[in-house]
């Protein structure tokens, strides 16, 4: 089977101001989409909505950064994932490296709020990753299964289909440095062989795993010829007019 290749814009906390925000919708209104491939991008909460609303181009949907775990309550400055599903937005990104490193998130509860984004039948962007000292001392299968285990104990087979992996190793993330297109695909296979043996061969093929860490428009095309790279989930150049060239590096 195929996987449809999958480009994820992470906006984090940009832009400053709402005519960014616009300029950003007007490029993607206006960018020709040239292969079959799924286009999400992640504005910050405050233009979750309007840029969800002003946006024309039908290859492209927008994600939530990020959720909590619970439906309603006492949980100032959180978003819940009912109100994600209520209010029509279909992807939501959980367990981002700065969600674990600055805000502390465990893999546990990352796999929590994984768990009640299905519930909602939303789908999941699921990131992991290791550090540099991880990937110099050769953890990085470990660390990443590590932080796959919690979901796959709270996640059925069959829900998988709405989960996509972002692999995105810290060292690479905002540093410029990018993994080579080997080390992607080395820790893309690795993955996809420890989904087969951890729950199904079906899993493991079907799941697409994406790559993110410093993805620009000139990296783009060798890392989405590998056949495990299955997309990326890109930062800074996501709110850049190379965005483009990224998404359009499969066709």
């Amino acid at each position: 089977m195929a996987r449809k290749f999958f480009v994820g814009g992470n906006y984090k906390m940009n832009p400053a101001t709402k005519a960014a925000a616009d300029s950003l919708v007007k490029l993607l209104n206006e960018a020709q989409v040239k292969g079959d491939v799924d286009i999400v991008v992640a504005p910050p909460a405050i233009y979750l909505l309007p840029i969800r609303d002003a946006l024309k181009n039908q290859h492209v949907q927008v994600a939530a950064q990020n959720c909590y775990l619970k439906d309603s309550g006492a949980f100032t400055g959180e978003i819940s994932p009912a109100q994600l599903a209520d209010a029509g937005i279909p992807y939501v990104i959980l367990g981002h490296s700065e969600r674990r490193t600055l805000f502390h998130e465990s893999s546990d509860f990352i796999a929590q709020k994984t768990r009640a984004a299905l519930d909602k039948k939303l789908s999941v962007i699921l990131c992991v990753g290791e550090t540099l000292a991880e990937r110099e001392a050769g953890k990085t299968t470990s660390v990443v299964q590590a932080q796959l285990e919690p979901v796959v104990k709270l996640v059925k087979e069959s829900e998988w289909s709405k989960i996509v992996i972002a692999y995105e190793p810290v060292w690479a993330i905002g540093t410029g440095k990018v993994a080579t297109s080997q080390q992607a695909q080395e820790t893309h296979a690795e993955v996809r062989a420890w989904l087969t043996k951890s729950i199904s061969s079906k899993v493991g093929e079907e799941t697409r795993i994406i790559y993110g860490g410093s993805v620009t428009g000139a990296s783009s095309r060798e890392l989405a010829s590998q056949s495990d790279v299955d997309g990326f989930l890109v930062g800074g150049a996501s709110l850049k007019p190379e965005f483009v060239d990224i998404f359009n590096s499969k066709a």
